[in-house]
Formats: structure tokens, C-alpha cells, sequence
């Protein structure tokens, strides 16, 4: 069907992110999922055309239940990349005053990124753990109390709430990258970027640094570099790639095709144009 699906519920940051992919597309619904697993079936089963997954936040690091997903469970493939700035909100019923406040809803990561805020502003408020951004002022309308939370805008708008303080998060920088999944790669556009894995059947000096090697004798610049347990053998581990340019850039080609041959496994996640905000 023609949906993006996302990970929900309605208001949080992955559906802001979803939004922005169907700006591109907007001949596509939104659709809304309880799980990262459940985004990935709707895309293989076709119950959706694509799907957006949170993969990185500058603060916190790599989803890693997306990153195992993507090496251990699904063919699907990475088509474009997004990125949202994370901004954090203090929101309340209409009429309510900072001063005023009682107890304090949020997502506890969301609470831990705007804890300078609350320790300053809101020293001795109760604070109860959300399961979301979205469900965090949803459930400080519901309180008889003089409640507020910890919000995205978007899910302010949704339920009606009012802005006490905008942008109160630590680091107003931070931003979480979120990807598209499809059936296939985006074709190429002369500015794209490719994401891979790979793995060695055996334990010796060398074998990271040789693989590694081709990319720099390739002049091929690699921007992301990480590594994940095997799942199957203890201490042996993953490592997860990005470079710039195409997986059928001939450069790009030939240097994955000589990792590969120094590799026991390797695995092409998709080539996709690079984010341009």
C-alpha cells in the first residue's frame, strides 16, 4: 500500500521525521506502529511502501535494535536518510503557570537531556516516566493534579496543551538521524552515501586493518565506523560502515568486491542520497 510507516505514536520525533519524508512523497500516507520490528514487516509483507527508523542521536549514539535488525533479520534496503533536530518543550493545560507546577510527565530520555532545565526551573517536582514524548502531555492533561511535561511540538498541537518554555533541552544541537527502508536502494545522484557490514570467519592480526585499507587505497572517505556482537560467537563482533558515493560508483564497486574477498560475510545495506538540510 501507499504508506510510510514509522515507529508511534502520533507526536513523536519519528513521526516528525516520517512528515518530512512524505513532504517528498506526497502522494504517501503515514502509518502508525507500536514497534521497530512491526515498521520492518509492513515493508516485506506490503502492508506499507516504505518505512522510517531511528538509527543514531547525536547524544545518545547508534538505535542499536535498528542496527541488529538490519544485519541479522531483513533484506531490505536503505533508500534516503533524514535528519530532525531534537527540541524539547514544556507544555501544560492552558492557564497553568511554571510556578504552578506539581508533578512533571516526560520520556526518561527526554528527562535526562533537559535535566539542567529541571533541576533549575522545576527543583522538587515529582517526575513520572512516560512511554513516549507523545503520551507524556497526554497524560498530564489526564491528571487531576497541576501537571506538566516534557513534549515535542507537534504532539503539544495534538493534544492541545500550552507552551511553558521552549527549546529546554541541554544541548540544543542535538539531532537524531533517522533512515528510509524499502524493497530497494535509491538509484544514483552524483551524491549519495552507502552503508555496509561485514565480519571475519577467523580470529587473526590484521584482518580489520586490511579490509579497512581498501577504502583508503580506494580514496573512497568513510564517515562512520562502529562494531556489533556476531550473536553467534562470543567476542566476535560486526563492524558497521559508512562511506561516501555509490554501490555502483565503479570505484565504490571494485573496493567492495575486494572487502568481500578478505571478509568471511559482508552485507550492503543500501545506497541513498546524502541528507541536505
Amino acid at each position: 500500500m501507499n504508506l510510510i510507516a514509522y515507529l508511534g505514536p502520533p507526536g513523536t520525533f519519528s513521526e516528525e521525521a516520517a512528515l518530512a519524508y512524505a513532504a517528498t512523497r506526497p502522494e504517501l500516507g503515514l502509518l502508525s506502529l507500536t514497534s521497530i520490528p512491526a515498521v520492518v514487516t509492513a515493508i516485506e509483507t506490503g502492508a506499507a511502501l516504505v518505512g522510517v527508523l531511528p538509527i543514531e542521536n547525536l547524544l545518545e549514539g547508534s538505535v542499536t535494535y535498528t542496527l541488529d535488525l538490519l544485519i541479522h533479520e531483513t533484506s531490505l534496503q536503505i533508500v534516503g536518510e533524514i535528519v530532525i533536530p531534537i527540541r524539547q518543550y514544556l507544555v501544560a493545560r492552558p492557564g497553568m503557570s511554571l510556578d504552578e507546577i506539581e508533578v512533571l510527565y516526560a520520556h526518561p530520555q527526554s528527562l535526562g537531556q533537559c535535566r539542567r532545565f529541571v533541576e533549575r526551573c522545576l527543583p522538587g517536582v515529582a517526575t513520572v516516566a512516560s512511554l513516549s514524548n507523545s503520551a507524556a502531555p497526554a497524560e498530564a492533561v489526564a491528571d487531576k493534579r497541576k501537571a506538566a511535561a516534557i513534549s515535542t511540538l507537534r504532539a503539544a498541537e495534538l493534544t492541545g496543551t500550552h507552551i511553558l518554555a521552549r527549546d529546554i533541552a541541554d544541548n540544543l544541537g542535538n539531532v537524531t538521524r533517522f533512515i528510509v527502508l524499502a524493497t530497494a536502494d535509491a538509484p544514483p545522484t552524483g551524491d549519495d552515501k552507502t552503508s555496509f557490514c561485514f565480519g571475519f570467519t577467523e580470529d587473526r592480526a590484521g584482518t580489520l586493518a586490511g579490509a579497512l585499507l581498501e577504502l583508503a587505497e580506494a580514496n573512497i572517505n568513510m564517515t562512520k565506523l562502529e562494531s556489533r556482537p556476531s550473536k553467534a560467537v562470543l567476542g566476535q563482533y560486526i563492524f558497521l560502515v559508512d562511506v561516501n558515493g555509490h554501490r555502483e560508483d565503479a570505484h565504490v564497486k571494485r573496493t567492495l568486491e575486494r572487502i568481500s574477498a578478505k571478509t568471511g560475510m559482508i552485507k550492503v545495506f543500501g545506497s541513498y542520497p546524502r541528507w541536505k538540510a
